[in-house]
């Protein structure tokens, strides 16, 4: 037989020295190779055939990239689908919001600047007094967080909530899902499915208590009295610390800014030539908590809508105030386990009981907190609108939700635009398993 070595192109040969190579993608395999070489001003092009035949061409850059500048970019600042919240492991510590070497650069740079400088005198509310602008957005915050738990108790009532007897996992309907993602006890024998049952308000928005400090400047809480200090829920100790007063919690509030002596140490200054304090005029009227026997279920679906569009509301209000709060006032979080503290510095507690706690004593990795920190979301799947039970074999194409708002929508609430990418209501859900396996 005739050999065919000489019908075959040369193999490539590769070089560190040449600049990289850019091939135009749809050529098959026969038709002759063009490659482009990028040169200043330039594209210079090699087209080879035949063995031992080849054309060298060098034409303008912007005659080759023409086609590419008239391409038409869509954009668009949701993202049409995205995933799923990161569930970080009990082994793994959760990641710093700002990265200690960007800390790091900051922290250099305002010492730079600083230099030759007189120094500036703390600006609050690092001098102990309040913020005057965030008075308001306290209250508010404060109201809201309050109108949101009234308004789920009464949505409760008429939109489901199913939670796990055995684990923290809840479901917004009637039937909870079919999917096996149970960790609780004898998890093994059910194979991971869940033992539904009803659930209260507290496991729909999460109620995260923390410390709470009659003077937030004040000297840390030691070990010892860990139990002789109150817990309140964290978003109210803020909410007291931005400038919202409550009679069953005081706190210390300052009229002079602090006079420091060291860098932990400072005094107070002397307020007796202060006049007598007038009436606050930021205070507001704080709503209450309604009682289990004072709680109506909406009548009709045009009051329950109503109050599922109240409630997401509030869901907003409380979590964009609480992100202005957080931006002025420092709270704290363990980056092993869920403790939040709100001041400058964590406490002293020993009761860190997460991973390798004993390598520290059971104290906590202090670092800076988030929104989700101080607020957790919940996540929970969303139910499709055509209202068809959950498929367990389909568990890729659902999407996911914060408990309130699942709960708002199925309530009758628009769906906000800031949620539709986790909720993936672009996505079309196939009918079938057999459907499900033609997706590429």
């Amino acid at each position: 037989m005739p050999s065919m070595s000489s019908s075959l192109l040369p193999p490539p040969t590769c070089s560190s020295r040449l600049p990289p190579l850019r091939s135009f993608v749809g050529l098959r395999r026969s038709a002759p190779l063009f490659q482009v070489r990028e040169r200043a001003g330039a594209v210079v092009g090699v087209a080879s055939g035949k063995p031992g035949y080849s054309l060298r061409l060098g034409v303008p850059a912007l005659t080759v990239f023409r086609s590419h500048q008239r391409a038409a970019v869509i954009r668009n600042e949701h993202a049409q689908n995205a995933d799923f919240p990161r569930n970080y492991s009990k082994r793994e510590k959760k990641p710093f919001p700002i990265p200690v070497l960007e800390l790091r650069r900051r922290a250099k740079e305002r010492m730079k600047a600083a230099q030759g400088k007189p120094k500036r005198p703390l600006p609050p509310p690092k001098n102990g007094m309040l913020v005057h602008r965030l008075i308001t957005v306290a209250y508010k915050v404060y109201n809201a967080r309050i109108l949101l738990i009234n308004n789920l108790r009464k949505l409760m009532k008429v939109v489901p909530v199913k939670g796990c007897k055995y684990c923290s996992e809840i479901h917004v309907g009637s039937v909870g899902h079919p999917f096996r993602t149970c960790r609780g006890m004898l998890s093994d024998q059910r194979r991971g499915e869940h033992d539904w049952g009803s659930t209260l308000a507290e496991a729909v928005f999460l109620p995260v208590e923390a410390y709470h400090l009659e003077d937030r400047l004040g000297k840390r809480i030691p070990h010892d009295q860990r139990f002789a200090v109150p817990r309140i829920p964290a978003l109210v100790e803020l909410c007291i610390q931005a400038g919202v007063d409550l009679p069953e919690y005081p706190t210390k509030r300052r009229r002079k800014p602090i006079i420091k002596i060291g860098k932990t140490e400072f005094v107070d200054a002397d307020e007796d030539d202060l006049p007598e304090p007038e009436p606050d005029r930021f205070k507001q009227a704080l709503l209450e908590e309604l009682r289990f026997d004072e709680i109506i279920a909406p009548s009709s679906p045009e009051e329950t809508a109503a109050l599922a569009e109240e409630t997401l509301e509030a869901w907003e209000t409380v979590r964009d105030g609480a992100l202005k709060l957080m931006k002025g006032y420092a709270v704290r979080v363990c980056g092993y386990c869920p403790e939040v503290h709100v001041g400058p510095t964590g406490h002293k507690a020993r009761n860190c009981g997460a991973f390798k706690h004993q390598q520290r004593n059971g104290q906590h990795g202090w670092q800076a907190a988030v929104l989700d920190d101080l607020i957790p979301p919940r996540y929970v799947w969303h139910m499709p609108e055509s209202g068809e039970e959950l498929q367990r074999e389909l568990k890729t194409f659902y999407g996911q939700a914060p408990a309130v708002v699942e709960l708002c929508i199925q309530g009758g609430a628009k769906v906000p635009e800031k949620y539709k990418a986790t909720m993936r209501l672009d996505i079309g859900i196939p009918s079938s398993l057999k459907e499900a396996e033609m997706v590429i």
